[in-house]
């Protein structure tokens, strides 16, 4: 079946441009974060998140990478995950180029220690340079080594200072932020009261076991969101809330 679009309007079918309508760029800076749990709460089955998706997800997934300026994820889940090279096929490509943006969105990676494989794909088959984001505290020779295939910005001392951080990408033009994990990130957003709007994928599963939460660490106070939409594939539900 089709992501169906349950609410606020009538029960219809959404093709890709219309799913795109749902997820707008704005004309101020935004941070939009994605992810998916069980209907227990689970992040991720058995250590991946992608367990939880589908077609359905997948395609929300590519249409929010389509619509942003960067994408921003940890880089303990760029291991996890083994991200591939943020690529765009030739349709969403020619989408944004149609709307004045680069054919690739950029991709962002969040790191403290640098501890990353730079034979990963997200480095090695990069479309475009990414940028890595640390502090002013890391370590000399990883910073050198990484300036030979990616961008570094330093924000913060002996920690990543994330306001400073999307502050350092509005500047180069990246007003339209997308996060994509992990939860500890989320969890840090959240505390430095960055985080825009929430898109949640629940996927119809009782998961079990130990997993966690879509957000770990961090403290603050609730932010009330308000529900714009529910879309559903099948038994899926895709929910997005704002500010």
């Amino acid at each position: 079946m089709s992501i169906r679009d349950l609410w606020p309007a009538s029960d219809r079918d959404l093709d890709a441009a219309a799913l795109a309508d749902r997820y707008p760029r704005l004309d101020r800076p935004h941070l939009r974060v994605n992810f998916v749990a069980s209907i227990d709460g689970a992040a991720t089955l058995d250590g991946f998140s992608a367990g939880l998706g589908g077609p359905g997800d997948k395609l929300l997934l590519d249409t929010l990478r389509m619509v942003c300026d960067a994408l921003v994820v940890a880089a303990g889940t760029v291991r996890a995950e083994n991200y591939d090279a943020l690529r765009l096929d030739e349709r969403r490509r020619a989408w944004r180029v149609e709307r004045g943006l680069p054919p690739y969105p950029l991709m962002v990676i969040v790191s403290r220690s640098l501890e990353l494989n730079l034979d990963q794909l997200v480095f090695a088959d990069a479309p475009i340079r990414p940028v890595v984001v640390t502090h002013a505290g890391a370590p000399a020779d990883r910073v050198s080594s990484i300036e030979a295939v990616a961008d570094v910005v330093a924000a913060g001392d002996g920690e990543v200072d994330l306001p400073a951080a999307v502050a350092a990408l509005h500047a180069r033009g990246a007003g339209q932020l997308l996060c994509e994990g992990g939860p500890h990130l989320l969890g840090a957003m959240t505390s430095a009261d960055l985080v825009d709007e929430l898109c949640l994928t629940v996927s119809p599963l009782l998961a079990g076991g130990a997993a966690g939460r879509i957000t770990a660490g961090g403290q603050g106070r609730p932010r009330r969101m308000t529900l714009r939409h529910v879309l559903a594939e099948d038994d899926m539900l895709f929910l997005r809330y704002t500010r």
